[in-house]
């Protein structure tokens, strides 16, 4: 799994949407002002999109 998703803390039923402000607010404001950096933004929020549906896909183990 991304160890950028696993930072997150976001538990894996929450929204593509709350997987993606929550990863915003991470990043720090001079990155999201840099334009040309807009490619590699879109790229890691892909990846963690990604992760997010390989979280949701895997059985969740239920203690006894």
């Amino acid at each position: 799994m991304c160890r950028a998703y696993q930072d997150l803390c976001v538990p894996p039923d929450a929204s593509n949407l709350t997987v993606l402000r929550t990863a915003i607010r991470r990043l720090h404001p001079d990155t999201l002002a840099v334009r040309s950096w807009r490619a590699a933004r879109k790229r890691y929020y892909r990846d963690l999109l990604t992760a997010h549906q390989a979280a949701q896909d895997q059985p969740s183990v239920q203690p006894d």
